[in-house]
């Protein structure tokens, strides 16, 4: 078989994260981590104190001292954020703390405070932030008003300076002009130091004149450092707690978290949890995944026109599609009486449902498949049990046949719910120990090959035993089991290489949800079991007149009154019992029909026997004695 063939899946290596590929296959834990943000900001929400802010709009007018410097954020005149500064100074927050009458420092009432320049605006907001809607209106306006008030003071102060500094110039300006005016009262006309003098009075009268001009011009000058043009008002509601802006923090920091804790998970946790994990993580196609809105029979094998039975179907489509079959000849011919091995990767019931479901896709394509049970479930009540899905016995088995106990026809038995399907059980032992690794099995794989199409192996687990590995060696192909949420990555990697080691063309493998515990009471009803004393019969009739290459098709007592599965067993009605009660044994182009007496004799010779009971005396002869 050609098992490098690219069959159906993608097994492109993904690079780098996929965060929505982590929230999607998480999505559980990224609902939950969004749900506790949000609940975690709806808590912080009702403890936070509630704030109320108010702001006042001041527009700044130039005054004579107003200078901007050079490479200012804003243009104009006056530097806004320099004013901006000076609202929160310690100035203007002493003044605001008189207006309000609050002993605070000025620092804590300034930090209470924020300013912002609204672009291309020579106008300051003045926030005031404050418990009460009441106290956050009278705080804007009070530092409003504050920087106002400390503005023009300023101005005021320098225009003060001003004219003071002028008016001393103008002293010292006509003192001169007293001096220059008494030299040049004594000279005459003719005097050369009189042109002199002249010119010095004129410059000196020149100069009183621009001074005086300037003092008149700055005592009637007008100071007007700013207004407020929106006043303060009673905000109606608090700023914070801002309930949506803290909602939706909380949802993303949930997500963030979830996204990194979904990360974490993906890269700690070994066990397989999707299907497009294995060809990510191992270097394994996938063949076939059962959805985990499927759940797997445990009773039973897949509806053949059902999704279940659908996805079989093509798995053993993809199976029949792997073997190379010569130029003009069928597959299916081709595949004829070849071995496939099904393995589980780890522990449980996953390689018994895939074995027991691809025998039955094989036996619907009326082809003669035989299903081989070489292990026992791991856990009687977990796991899905073949001889429940199948409807057969458990004993005799294929450790029986290995151990010669028995011969390879008396253990095989007819499913009877699947007309072309013949089922080998693991048999009366344990396990089977070392015989899997024993002749015994080569030579009855070697006799199936001979009498069916398809024999498909239920191997034991890869992570349980080295049982796998041997029966893979003597087949044609293998498929590893994945049950998701159970199998870890490290259990698939190992699973390949041991089936790889051997030779063994490995398809891939098939991904099953996790199993459920069977629950106790769906055990179908399953014709009458054949007693023990019976399987001394077939086993008597074997060694006496069956040989071992023949092969029995179907076996089973029949009596007068067959169980029906869909009523309710009654109490039969007393009457006549039956005049023969046949075992029947058919084997290929031969029917045996044993008689009732022929029976009871053979249970006889193999029954122990039981002491009687001493028998009572008739009643006719205790009335004769009286």
């Amino acid at each position: 078989m050609d098992a490098n063939r690219p069959i159906s899946v993608d097994t492109s290596e993904s690079k780098g994260v996929d965060p929505l590929g982590l929230a999607r296959r998480h999505w559980w834990l990224v609902l939950v981590l969004v749900a506790l943000g949000v609940l975690g900001a709806a808590q912080f929400t009702r403890m936070e104190p509630k704030v109320y802010e108010s702001s006042t709009s001041v527009l700044v007018q130039p005054s004579g001292s107003d200078t901007n410097v050079v490479g200012g954020r804003t243009k104009g005149d006056i530097n806004l954020d320099t004013e901006a500064q000076l609202v929160r100074s310690t100035a203007v927050a002493t003044a605001a703390g008189k207006l309000l009458k609050l002993s605070e420092s000025p620092d804590a009432l300034a930090a209470n405070v924020t300013v912002e320049v609204p672009a291309n605006t020579s106008v300051l907001v003045i926030t005031y932030a404050a418990p009460t809607a009441t106290a956050a209106r009278d705080g804007s306006h009070a530092f409003a008003a504050s920087y106002l008030q400390n503005r023009d003071d300023s101005a005021r102060a320098d225009l003060t300076s001003q004219i003071s500094t002028l008016s001393t110039k103008l002293s010292q300006l006509n003192a001169q002009l007293a001096q220059v005016n008494r030299m040049l009262a004594p000279l005459k006309n003719s005097d050369p130091n009189r042109a002199n003098l002249e010119n010095q009075r004129s410059t000196i009268s020149a100069q009183i004149e621009s001074l005086t001009g300037r003092v008149n011009q700055l005592t009637t000058t007008t100071l007007s450092a700013g207004r407020i043009i929106r006043d303060a008002e009673l905000p109606s509601r608090p700023s914070k707690p801002n309930q949506p802006l803290n909602l939706a923090s909380g949802a993303m920091v949930g997500l963030v978290l979830a996204v990194v804790t979904a990360f974490l998970r993906d890269r700690l946790d070994t066990r397989v949890r999707s299907a497009s994990d294995v060809p990510r993580r191992v270097d394994l196609t996938v063949l076939a995944t059962v959805p985990a809105r499927i759940r797997p029979r445990l009773d039973d094998v897949f509806a053949p026109f059902g999704t279940g039975g659908r996805i079989f179907n093509r798995l053993r489509n993809e199976v029949l599609a792997s073997v190379p079959a010569p130029a003009g000849v069928d597959a299916r011919a081709a595949l004829s009486g070849q071995v496939v091995v099904v393995t589980g990767a780890s522990r449980g019931a996953a390689s018994t449902v895939v074995a027991t479901n691809l025998a039955a896709a094989f036996a619907r394509t009326s082809a003669e498949t035989i299903l081989v049970s070489a292990h026992l479930p791991d856990s009687i009540v977990e796991t899905a049990s073949l001889t429940r899905m199948l409807g057969v016995h458990s004993i005799p088995g294929l450790s029986d046949v290995l151990a010669g106990r028995i011969s390879l026809s008396t253990a095989t038995q007819r499913a009877p719910r699947h007309p072309n399907l013949s089922v080998i059980t693991t048999g009366g032992t344990a396990s089977a120990g070392g015989l899997l690794q024993s002749q015994s099995l080569r030579d009855t794989l070697a006799m199936l090959r001979e009498r069916a199409a398809y024999i498909v192996v239920e191997a034991p687990s890869t992570a349980t035993s080295a049982d796998a590995q041997s029966l893979a060696s003597l087949a044609d192909a293998a498929i590893v089991a994945v049950e998701l949420r159970r199998t870890t990555y490290t259990e698939v990697s190992d699973a390949a290489d041991q089936l790889r080691r051997v030779g063994t063309p490995l398809l891939g493998a098939v991904v099953l949800p996790r199993l459920a515990a069977a629950r106790g009471g769906t055990e179908p009803v399953t014709e009458p079991s054949i007693p023990n004393e019976m399987l001394a019969v077939l086993e008597a009739i074997g060694e006496s007149g069956a040989s071992n290459d023949e092969t029995i098709v179907t076996t089973r007592i029949r009596t007068s009154h067959p169980a029906t599965p869909s009523l309710p067993r009654r109490r039969p009605k007393v009457g006549p019992p039956p005049k023969t009660v046949p075992l029947v044994i058919e084997r290929t182009g031969d029917r045996k029909v044993i008689e009732r007496s022929v029976a009871e004799r053979l249970i006889a010779e193999h029954k122990p026997e039981t002491p009687k009971e001493p028998e009572e005396p008739a009643a006719e002869e205790t009335a004769e004695q009286h």
